[in-house]
């Protein structure tokens, strides 16, 4: 079947969802010579960077689905999986969903007490783990057995397997769990329908540039894999995962296998940014796809800089310099970004906006009682979606206090324009409420900051309130060659503007290894805010 033929029974098939898009794309006739998935280690002696065709990643599926049902793991059963590769994840992923059991994907950067902790709290039957992983597990208390590494399930025989597991839309399919900005991560829930929702709506459309040959630079046990995986999947896109994702291995891997788009979190962005871009080959890449944290201005201009994508012209269509960046906002709750913007050489619509909101979503700014706020207002962030996840895993308190009078609460601090396009502003933690109607927004200062100092490419701002004071300090990672000794405090404090450059205290230049971040790369400002506090006039 044509690739755009299969696209559309995907999207109508009322069978299929996030735990059977493998199964589901054979049974509608791909050719499983086509393209599976490539990945940057070595599967079952596959050698790395060599694509398992779509027959060949089935096998290895079911291979994994045999020895893990060998050793008991059955429906709904919560298997934790704990592992650098990115092969280690996806397969005992699909393998998992194939058994109908609830893969939980865990960062492989999480700290061992916490990571402990959180199985605990999942009670999970298992725990896969890749040798490093379980030498850092040793000695802990997980509530459940180490069944064995990822790896050692492609051992499994593929004949053996059980029949692939019939999920219903409610069932649960992937446990993923949140950055963990202030301890142990909320486990989030998915279910067969909702993590296929946003990829239904997406197969029924036509399919966008730049997702022909897709590199991943999304972590691997993220809610946004999970995704992009299916969707690649359900697009007969060929896709190759990274385990790693710094700038420079994300550079390496575009050069050498030559992607129309690559799909990552802002955090990766801003790591690109730092590079002089003219220096490598990336004339391959069409798109570049955000999720996660909106993209800040100044990152975003570095690299639609680059690339080339096709546009239509009189002439019919046309290639041209410049590539694309979609950027949106999204968490593990959502499922999918909930918000799209595009972005070119000709772009003028930054300061955080981001976007519309997909069809699939409905959205509001609301008051703290649920109140919907008028254009313009700043409020809490509301989200209505099938894509929606099911509720925090054996934490009904939390689940319930993120709901308020049918929106899911995202956290985020947003306002929208008269012409329905929405902006962030901040995280709520990371606000301050000064008073007299006054917020203090990180994000959207860090945005104006960017776009004033050509020669920082990235900065985290740190606003602390202690008692009726607010201090603020900023911290500024330089490009190669800025003067770290320039006084840079009249161009900070301008583009703090008036009110919060009052509360300037200093500007400080800071290595990139100096700011704490979360396992998926977010700056933990909370960390930042208590070690500031002390420091903060009383």
């Amino acid at each position: 079947m044509r690739t755009k033929g299969l696209r559309g029974a995907l999207a109508a098939d009322t069978e299929i969802g996030a735990g059977n898009v493998l199964a589901r794309v054979l049974a509608h006739g791909a050719d499983p010579q086509g393209p599976g998935l490539t990945f940057d280690t070595a599967v079952d002696g596959h050698p790395a960077e060599q694509p398992l065709t779509l027959g060949q990643l089935d096998e290895r599926i079911a291979a994994r689905a045999a020895w893990l049902h060998e050793r008991g793991v059955r429906p709904r059963d919560p298997v934790a999986v704990w592992a650098t590769g990115a092969a280690d994840m996806v397969l005992s992923f699909l393998a998992l969903a194939r058994l109908g059991a609830v893969p939980a994907l865990m960062n492989g950067k999480l700290r061992p007490e916490i990571a402990a902790e959180y199985i605990r709290r999942l009670r999970a039957v298992g725990v896969l783990a890749d040798a490093a992983h379980a030498d850092l597990l040793g000695g802990h208390d997980l509530g459940a057995p180490l069944l064995g590494r990822p790896a050692e399930a492609g051992g499994g025989d593929p004949a053996a397997a059980p029949a692939h597991y019939r999920h219903h839309d409610d069932d649960p399919v992937v446990v993923t769990h949140t950055s963990g900005t202030t301890g142990v991560p909320k486990a989030v829930l998915h279910s067969h329908a909702s993590l296929f929702a946003a990829t239904r709506h997406l197969l029924s459309m036509p399919q966008a540039q730049g997702t022909g040959r897709i590199l991943s630079a999304l972590p691997a046990p993220h809610t946004a894999t999970v995704l992009m995986v299916n969707q690649a999947l359900g697009n007969r896109a060929e896709m190759f995962l990274l385990s790693e994702q710094g700038g420079e291995r994300v550079l390496d891997a575009i050069q050498r296998w030559r992607p129309d788009g690559v799909f990552g979190f802002s955090v990766t962005w801003a790591e690109l940014a730092r590079f002089d871009l003219s220096g490598y080959d990336l004339a391959s890449v069409r798109l570049w796809f955000n999720t996660g944290d909106c993209s800040h201005e100044p990152h975003v201009r570095r690299l639609v800089a680059v690339g080339s994508r096709d546009v239509m012209t009189r002439a019919g269509v046309t290639r041209v310099r410049g590539s694309v960046f979609i950027d949106g906002l999204g968490s593990s709750e959502m499922g999918h970004s909930m918000f799209h913007v595009t972005h070119t050489t000709d772009s003028d619509r930054y300061g955080r906006c981001v976007g519309r909101p997909y069809e699939f979503a409905r959205v509001a700014v609301l008051d703290p009682d649920g109140n919907e706020l008028p254009p313009g207002q700043v409020g809490w962030l509301g989200i209505d979606s099938p894509s929606l996840f099911r509720g925090y895993w054996n934490d009904s308190l939390t689940t319930y206090r993120s709901r308020l009078r049918g929106w899911y609460l995202t956290g985020d601090l947003v306002r929208a324009d008269a012409d329905g396009r929405y902006y962030h502003l901040d995280r709520a933690v990371d606000s301050v409420d000064a008073g007299d109607g006054r917020w203090f927004f990180t994000a959207l200062s860090e945005e104006r900051i960017l776009a004033s100092c050509p020669d920082v490419t990235d900065c985290t701002v740190v606003i602390v309130r202690a008692g009726d004071t607010v201090v603020t300090d900023v911290l500024l990672e330089l490009a190669a060659g800025a003067d770290p000794e320039r006084n840079r405090d009249p161009a900070v404090r301008a583009a703090l503007g008036p009110d919060l450059g009052a509360t300037l205290r200093r500007v400080l230049p800071v290595r990139a290894d100096d700011i704490p971040v979360t396992v998926t790369g977010k700056v933990r400002k909370v960390a930042l805010r208590e070690r500031y506090l002390s420091e903060a006039p009383s």
